[in-house]
C-alpha cells in the first residue's frame, strides 16, 4: 500500500535557531530555542509544532472512532503537553500527556474513546514503546 500523503518539510539555519518550511509554502516558521531552556525564546520550536501536530491528529482519532462507534460527542479539544528530558546528560526524549475534552457522554465512554483513539492515530502510533505518552479525557 502506497502513502496516502506526505509531508515535507526542511529546516534551515543554525538548528532550533533557524526556520522551517514546507515544500508548499503553507508553513514558514521562524524557530528559537526556548528561554526555559537557555534560549532567547520569541519563535516557536520543535516541541511546539510537534504538540500541535499531535493534539490535531489525535483530535481527528477521537472523532472517528466516536463516529464509527456512534458516540454523540460535542464540543471536543485535545490538548498535548510535550516535554524534552534530559536523559543520561548525553542525549534526550520526549514525553507526552494528552488531554482531551469531551461533551455529551459520561466519563467511562469518554475513556473508552480516548484508549480507542489512541490506538487510531498515526502519532500514537509512530511514538508507541518510544517515548512516554498518557492520555486522559473530562467530560463536560
Amino acid at each position: 500500500m502506497g502513502a496516502l500523503y506526505t509531508a515535507v518539510a526542511t529546516a534551515s539555519g543554525d538548528g532550533r535557531n533557524g526556520k522551517a518550511r514546507t515544500d508548499d509554502g503553507e508553513l514558514v516558521v521562524d524557530l528559537a530555542v526556548p528561554k526555559e531552556m537557555g534560549g532567547t525564546g520569541g519563535a516557536t520550536n520543535p516541541e511546539q509544532l510537534f504538540a500541535a501536530g499531535y493534539a490535531a491528529c489525535f483530535h481527528s482519532a477521537l472523532k472517528l472512532v466516536a463516529s464509527r462507534g456512534k458516540a454523540r460527542i460535542s464540543d471536543t479539544a485535545v490538548t498535548a503537553e510535550v516535554s524534552i528530558n534530559a536523559v543520561d546528560g548525553r542525549a534526550f526524549q520526549l514525553a507526552v500527556a494528552l488531554h482531551a475534552e469531551i461533551g455529551g457522554v459520561d466519563q467511562e465512554t469518554a475513556d473508552r474513546l480516548v484508549e480507542q483513539a489512541h490506538q487510531v492515530c498515526p502519532y500514537s502510533n509512530a511514538t508507541r514503546g518510544n517515548i512516554e505518552v498518557t492520555v486522559d479525557a473530562t467530560v463536560g
